[in-house]
């Protein structure tokens, strides 16, 4: 009897996966709400934690930021669409372990910044050296780091701290700030964190629209200095044909005083 209840027991187990539903995740609007994936679960309320990471590349299409990846945790379940918040971002290990060399000093900073709108983050920024420093010179570097990222972070919003990080003009403007010191190789802003969460604005532009409006107002600069570059050739078309023009009248106004002072000779 043992064995048959045993037996009717298993034939009464259910398959899991056939109460599950599947659930969209979408990035912040930080990223324009980008989906990045799906998630299977059976409860609504177990989504609500989990994490997601993508490459910069994925979100935005630049193949030149596959290195940099951007981690997301979900907050908010509407339905089947699962809503996250930015979490942070890290740069792969292997991207890390190309720029570090021999007989160049490593140094790794840790600065926790608040920006404009209330996010504290911790940044983790890394700075490689093209030479072997001391001691002395690394501490001198990590302390003008942390005055510069505190000026600069503290105008900006969290889009605006994460497009300057993807972008690269922190880490320009932190090398300028420490090349007093000694010449800056390289500097990474190698890991973030968000360590308490802030008001961001509903109205804000999100990091890909920061992209395109820079992208076409370069566009409109390199197309206002085509059309500059025509104008002045033909202002220097026009100064040559009057030149030449010039230059025949001259010659046509010799060759007629020429005629009038030859004399004919009488018979």
């Amino acid at each position: 009897m043992a064995v048959k209840k045993g037996k009717a027991a298993a034939r009464k187990v259910k398959d899991k996966w056939k109460a599950k539903e599947w659930y969209k995740i979408y990035a912040p609007r930080m990223f324009n709400q980008v989906e990045l994936g799906e998630t299977p679960s059976s409860d609504p309320s177990s989504i609500m934690g989990r994490q997601a990471e993508v490459t910069v590349h994925e979100l935005t299409g630049d193949f030149s930021k596959m290195h940099i990846k951007i981690r997301f945790r979900v907050d908010e379940v509407k339905g089947l669409e699962a809503h996250t918040v930015f979490t942070g971002h890290e740069l792969t290990s292997d991207y890390v372990r190309r720029l570090t060399r021999r007989k160049r000093t490593k140094t790794d900073h840790v600065i926790d910044v608040r920006t404009k709108d209330g996010y504290l983050i911790r940044l983790k920024p890394m700075s490689i050296t093209e030479q072997r420093i001391q001691a002395a010179q690394e501490t001198a570097i990590r302390g003008l780091m942390y005055s510069s990222l505190q000026s600069s972070v503290t105008d900006m919003t969290v889009s605006e701290l994460v497009k300057s990080i993807i972008s690269g003009e922190l880490t320009r403007d932190l090398s300028n700030a420490c090349k007093v010191i000694i010449p800056i190789k390289r500097i990474e802003i190698r890991r973030s964190e968000v360590l308490e969460a802030g008001t961001p604005s509903a109205e804000e532009l999100s990091i890909q629209e920061r992209f395109g409006q820079e992208a076409a107002a370069a566009a409109a600069e390199a197309a206002s200095e085509e059309d500059e570059e025509p104008e002045e050739e033909v202002e220097e078309e026009v100064e040559e044909e009057s030149e030449e023009d010039t230059s025949e009248d001259e010659a046509s106004e010799d060759e007629a005083s020429e005629e009038e002072e030859v004399v004919p000779e009488e018979e």
